[in-house]
């Protein structure tokens, strides 16, 4: 009797500490403090958000340019003219001024190709954005990122790829000039000039591309090389304004994160719509690292309207800011979905684009083109237990998310963002920010002593059971290896079912109703409350640290309690009790 005393105070005592509280309380999802929508979804999609690139290859030709003496002639007319009229002012820096002006509006006016040709092996490229719907590496972006148009690309090549021939076509026009060289309007409008006629008339030979993206380092943070990674175009739709997305597949990648995708009908006119890209006025700016270049960029507006093209392709049009780069993002709904994808805006006479006016492809035609390949979207185990991770995170429970984190980590170690939240996580419980449910928990469940103390609590009940007054054996029939558990007969108080199926279950049975066989007393005394439920294989641990287990009795036969074996048995869980105490009292290494 003393020493069943002496175990049942242990066991109250733990209790009251905690380690004995209830799975389902200690487990229980954090209340989340108020966390603004915009920075919830940010965090859960960055990680799947990826800028790519596209490159080009080949032989750029263009003319020399040969000045039309007739078209100069009547131009230097012109420029009489207007001087005499007051038009402009009568001193010769005024009068050039004015007349490069006017070449500048139809260079191809005043300059006809001549010899010889300059060809220069040149490369171009442009950045864009791209995101993974499948956990192996199938990607979405916008057809425009993956391949331009003849008319597209001879543009892109002439802006980066004949910056010094137009240079020294610029140059050698106000050398002509003499001393009006000096004016600084005057060189830069003879710049204009002939970025234009040069883009007219270059010639693009031997034409070579490649799609790739920018893989992160492992543990975190970015690759400050900037690292190319090939990716392959599995499908392509029509260029803007028409159905602009395609379909990219990196090869030998698993467990990469993801974002869902939603339905069209999941947004309407006047809800807000969050835009996540690279846009290139980061991008192309060196004002900042690499690595800060390499995370996306969140912004958020409303939904203004849909539109539709003559062709039927409909667009969202939305106030949310987007910039070139940005083409090819997700868009999503507070809920965190992808409703469409973002493919541009309007653009203004002068080349600049519209501010406020983003137009995107509604999801709906996304899935269309997955469909064609029959690629189906998936959440990656990845991105299920980050998002569980940021969940705890954002509640304070720092000690419950840090082992998520962890996991995070083992799944996907290239994982751009997880490194940082682990070490967020750290700095806050040293801190003294902890709010999680049980701070014992974590370490319970996952540090080396927490299975060996759930088997031994389980066992400390078997043996308080097992001191009742012995009755008759309580049996059950047996139930084949995958059947289903029958509910019990009328009148054994309600059936329990499974939360989640409402099926029948008896490993989830209440003790007061239905037959519970990791929970019911073999000697027919009564069961014990929900809340106490014992371990599946409640039994005592054996000196090796396995569990001691004591000779069966026939099937239908009770068990004797007699013999050596039943004080012993008592007086090695009291043993095992002190030194779980002990145990307990080590606090854990959180920064494991």
């Amino acid at each position: 009797m003393q020493a069943r005393t002496t175990v049942a105070a242990g066991l109250a005592g733990l209790v009251l500490t905690g380690v004995l509280a209830s799975p389902g309380a200690a487990l229980a999802a954090p209340k989340d403090p108020e966390i603004p929508v915009g920075t919830r979804l940010a965090a859960r999609t960055h990680p799947a958000v990826q800028l790519t690139s596209v490159s080009y290859a080949a032989d750029v030709a263009v003319p020399t340019p040969v000045a039309k003496p007739q078209a100069i002639r009547s131009l230097t007319m012109q420029g009489v003219e207007a001087v005499q009229s007051g038009k402009i002012s009568s001193d010769d820096n005024s009068i050039y001024r004015w007349v490069v002006q006017q070449m500048a509006r139809n260079p191809g006016r005043y300059f006809s190709p001549g010899k010889p040709e300059r060809v220069v092996k040149a490369t171009a490229g442009g950045l864009c954005t791209g995101w993974w719907v499948t956990p192996d590496g199938y990607m979405v972006t916008a057809a425009h990122c993956v391949g331009q148009e003849d008319a597209e690309l001879a543009r892109t090549f002439a802006s980066q790829a004949l910056d010094k021939i137009n240079k020294k076509d610029a140059a050698d026009l106000v050398a002509g000039l003499g001393e009006f060289a000096s004016d600084d309007e005057i060189v830069r409008t003879a710049a204009k000039i002939f970025q234009v006629w040069n883009a007219d008339n270059i010639k693009i030979r031997n034409v070579e591309s490649s799609l790739s993206l920018l893989q992160s380092l492992p543990g975190g943070g970015v690759d400050k090389t900037a690292k190319a990674i090939p990716i392959e175009l599995v499908a392509k739709g029509t260029v803007y304004p028409g159905k602009d997305v395609a379909i990219l597949k990196a090869n030998g990648m698993s467990n990469l994160p993801t974002v869902p995708l939603g339905a069209d009908s999941d947004v309407r006119v006047g809800d807000t719509l969050y835009i996540s890209g690279f846009p290139g006025t980061v991008t192309q700016t060196s004002i900042f690292n690499i690595e800060s270049k390499l995370e996306p960029a969140f912004t958020e507006g409303p939904y203004n309207a849909a539109r539709q093209t003559p062709e039927g392709v409909p667009y969202i049009q939305t106030q949310a800011p987007s910039y070139p780069g940005n083409s090819g993002g997700p868009v999503f709904s507070r809920d965190g979905k992808v409703i469409g994808i973002l493919v541009g805006g309007l653009i203004q006479q002068d080349g600049g684009s519209t501010e406020g006016e983003s137009f995107v492809l509604p999801v709906g035609v996304v899935k269309e083109k997955l469909n064609e390949k029959n690629i189906r979207p998936a959440e990656s185990v990845t991105t299920k237990s980050y998002n569980e991770a940021l969940e705890l995170f954002f509640a304070d429970h720092y000690s419950e998310a840090l082992p998520k984190f962890r996991e995070v980590q083992a799944l996907h170690p290239n994982h751009p963002y997880v490194a940082r939240y682990i070490s967020d996580s750290q700095q806050a419980i040293t801190a003294g920010r902890d709010k999680s449910s049980s701070p014992i928990l974590p370490w319970l469940l996952w540090g080396g002593g927490g299975l060996a103390l759930v088997v031994a609590l389980g066992a400390l009940a078997a043996v308080l059971r097992r001191g009742r007054r012995p009755k008759a054996p309580a049996s059950f029939p047996q139930i084949p290896y995958g059947a289903h558990q029958a509910p019990p007969p009328a009148g054994h108080g309600p059936v329990p079912y499974d939360d989640r199926s409402g099926r029948y279950d008896p490993y989830n049975a209440d003790s007061y109703g239905g037959h519970d066989p990791y929970n019911a007393d073999p000697y027919g005394g009564p069961r014990q409350p929900a809340h106490s439920r014992r371990s599946p294989h409640p039994l005592p641990m054996g000196p090796e640290g396995g569990p001691a287990v004591a000779p069966q009795p026939p099937y239908g036969q009770a068990p004797s309690r007699s013999g050596p074996g039943a004080d012993t048995r008592i007086a090695g869980l009291e043993a095992e009790l002190e030194r779980l105490r002990r145990d307990i009292g080590r606090h854990p290494d959180d920064g494991r």
